[in-house]
């Protein structure tokens, strides 16, 4: 592999120093009152929606990753190993709605696509990786903010912004692994699906996704039920709820 295939590209770096433009914020926004400043709620908007950004970037890159590892070549060509959202499928609906829909309703819609050549890698197993790989990049994201805010002991403000930032992973990770065609779980299972069942996930998988949102958004017992299997998991890999909890408050500050 080229040194510059895995490169970070200068979008990549900007929506990056954005995260850490906030954090930096967050923390001198600070004034010692005990409650969130505007600079504190400023700071966790653009440093949670900033973070969101990165970690869709990172979650595409896993898949890419897995499948160059795999055997597919052309992902290097396509500039998707540079994590670069411009190179994804359509960055509107890769990046920007993603991003717009997270500040209007704090849902992780996931982002868009890379394209793979399915047929030029090794396995069946290796295909399923390749799905796999962009929610467990997620969850691993979420795991580093955890022992982040339990290992360096940030300020309050912070702490909740990172908190809440790794549940956000946790729900995506979760979202993410349903199987459902369009989604990432059922592509995990796709391989070793019969031809019919294939069939109707490509069939399906345009729709299928918008009706779980839906769903998820129209039908409270449902949204409700996803809600407590993904803090259940936020709790088992450390989170602190109650800290993720005031995060969301501050970044959505307006309602």
């Amino acid at each position: 592999m080229q040194r510059s295939a895995v490169r970070p590209s200068p979008v990549f770096l900007a929506i990056l120093a954005v995260a850490v433009g906030g954090a930096l914020a967050i923390v001198f926004g600070d004034d010692g009152t005990g409650r969130p400043t505007v600079a504190v709620e400023a700071g966790t908007f653009l440093m949670v929606l900033a973070g969101w950004g990165v970690s869709l970037c990172l979650h595409e890159f896993g898949h890419a990753i897995v499948a160059y590892k795999g055997g597919d070549r052309e992902v290097y060509f396509k500039g998707y190993l540079t994590l670069d959202p411009r190179r994804y499928t359509d960055p509107v609906f890769s990046l920007v709605l993603p991003l717009l829909i997270l500040a209007i309703g704090g849902i992780p819609l996931p982002g868009g696509a890379v394209w793979i050549n399915h047929h030029a890698l090794r396995s069946k197993r290796i295909d399923s990786m390749v799905s796999l790989a962009g929610p467990f990049f997620n969850l691993l994201l979420g795991a580093i903010l955890i022992i982040a805010v339990a290992v360096f002991q940030p300020t309050f403000w912070l702490a909740a912004a990172l908190s809440y930032l790794a549940l956000l992973q946790v729900f995506a990770f979760v979202l993410n692994i349903l199987p459902i065609p369009g989604l990432d779980g059922w592509g995990a299972l796709e391989p070793f699906l019969s031809y019919e069942a294939q069939r109707f996930g490509a069939k399906a998988r345009p729709w299928a996704p918008l009706i779980l949102f839906a769903c998820l958004i129209g039908i409270p017992a449902i949204g409700q039920a996803f809600s407590e299997v993904s803090l259940s998991v936020f709790d088992l890999v450390g989170g602190d709820g109650l800290l993720a909890g005031i995060g969301d408050s501050v970044f959505r500050f307006w309602t």
